[in-house]
């Protein structure tokens, strides 16, 4: 059967082990397969896409099997993603084209993801809009001037022939037009201009993407997979534009113009994670939450990512470059990054601002975090546990327990390297040095004292009103 072409998923797309003895490639194609994947994948983590970077480091399942045409992400119902891809395919399309298609079809889960609404989802036009967006900013990204190819024909829907079918269909309707760059501006501008159409090009591509909902070509997709997934991948994008990636900060900002003014669940989203500072300004419809897009930052300079690439960087991109085999093992920071969160049980912390908190320590890969609730004593706790505040409040137990000088009770001695420390607390209690106080982050509830804003050396501190969280 030819690529593109829509047919029923013989085997289970969630079943790995049939998938790899579904009508195995030739080893020589496999092989070939995987070092074109793995090398498109190196060009992402170091240039050409933070979020495809991190979106492909989720997916640890990577399989090439005959049971899919093309290529696709499945999100499956267990909170994991995989990433299927068709060998023959990759093969017939090269490095340049693989990476156009992984890139494509990390977007799609992003933008599904930001587009949540499923009666939109399985409009085709409003498919083919996406398609048309998606390969656009792929085109830009990746400095291509053509789709790519397989045997002699394109690959996937072109944004400027489509562009060129609607101004056609318009002017024979003698109706005005928009150019090119408005028309591809957001997914939403396409999906409008088209519905101007007498007939819309929807046409037969090779986007698994675009066989809709229910249908026989339609993917695994589990929207709290998704969901979760999605925002992790932004929330680490996010943090790395944060620490100074130009090509993440870049990337989004494209993302963000594309889908902040178009939807109000993008921009509800992108408002939780802060990302106003990104773009260069904020949504005049929305309240700032500063404490949080202060505490994102300040996060991501104290959890600064280590090395994610195992070779030297340029020999790795020199090979690829060259078709050998590059030498390299993706994976994670070097070490698992350990952030402490003391919460003070005596300061009327709301337990919104602890809700929160929980939410985004779990989208940061790569954090271990200890929660301690602490009065005059600390006690380890977890997120969602009923604290009960006792006597008076002392910040140095915080600090001789998490500097390893105390344990709780029936407990043992804190002995991990920590990375910051993040205490929720009223201010009142008698001032103290910690022995690395670069590390430690206050946040200080409504009327209290915020003396580590003034102490020497000074440190990281925050205000944070009740009621700026809704």
């Amino acid at each position: 059967m030819p690529h593109g072409a829509p047919r029923t998923h013989v085997v289970d797309l969630t079943d790995r082990q049939a998938l790899l003895r579904f009508r195995p490639a030739a080893p020589e194609v496999r092989a070939e397969a995987e070092r074109l994947k793995e090398a498109a994948l190196l060009d992402f983590g170091l240039t050409e896409s933070a979020v495809a970077s991190w979106l492909y480091a989720k997916c640890h399942h990577q399989l090439g099997t005959t049971a899919v045409d093309t290529a696709a992400v499945l999100a499956s119902g267990d909170g994991s993603c995989l990433l299927l891809y068709n060998p023959d395919f990759f093969v017939g399309l090269g490095l340049d084209g693989v990476k156009f298609v992984l890139f494509h079809e990390a977007r799609h889960l992003i933008q599904r993801h930001l587009y949540a609404d499923p009666e939109l989802r399985a409009d085709p036009v409003f498919r083919l809009a996406t398609e048309v967006t998606i390969n656009h900013v792929a085109l830009l990204r990746l400095g291509r001037e053509e789709l790519p190819s397989l045997a002699g024909e394109p690959v996937g829907v072109d944004p400027r022939v489509v562009h060129r079918a609607y101004l056609a269909d318009l002017a024979a309707q003698r109706l005005d037009a928009v150019d090119y760059e408005a028309f591809v501006e957001t997914d939403q501008s396409v999906y409008r201009e088209l519905g101007r159409m007498t007939d819309p090009p929807v046409p037969l591509v090779r986007c698994q993407h675009l066989h809709g909902d229910g249908t026989a070509g339609e993917l695994p997709a589990d929207p709290l997979t998704v969901a979760e997934v999605g925002s992790s991948v932004l929330l680490n994008a996010l943090l790395a534009a944060r620490r100074g990636h130009r090509p993440a900060e870049e990337e989004l900002r494209d993302l963000l113009g594309r889908t902040m003014a178009e939807s109000a669940e993008a921009r509800k989203l992108w408002g939780t994670l802060g990302a106003g500072r990104v773009r260069g300004r904020t949504d005049a419809n929305r309240r700032v939450e500063w404490w949080q897009r202060w505490l994102v930052d300040v996060l991501a300079s104290r959890l600064a990512e280590g090395e994610r690439l195992v070779y030297p960087k340029k020999r790795g991109a020199l090979l690829a470059a060259l078709g050998q085999q590059p030498m390299l093992a993706r994976r994670g920071p070097v070490r698992e990054r350990v952030l402490v969160i003391a919460y003070d049980t005596s300061g009327s912390m709301p337990q919104r601002v602890v809700d929160w908190l929980t939410e985004l320590v779990g989208r940061i890969d790569g954090v271990h975090a200890h929660w301690l609730a602490f009065d005059g004593v600390v006690e380890p706790f977890q997120p969602g546990a009923v604290v009960r505040g006792g006597g008076g409040t002392s910040f140095q137990a915080v600090a001789d327990h998490v500097e390893g000088r105390t344990a709780p009770d029936r407990g043992v001695p804190f002995t991990e390297q920590v990375d910051a420390v993040l205490v929720l607390t009223d201010g009142y209690a008698p001032h103290i040095t910690p022995a690395e106080p670069e590390k430690w982050i206050w946040l200080i509830t409504e009327g209290g004292d915020d003396w580590p804003d003034h102490h020497q050396p000074p440190m990281a501190c925050h205000r944070v009103s009740t009621g700026e969280l809704r």
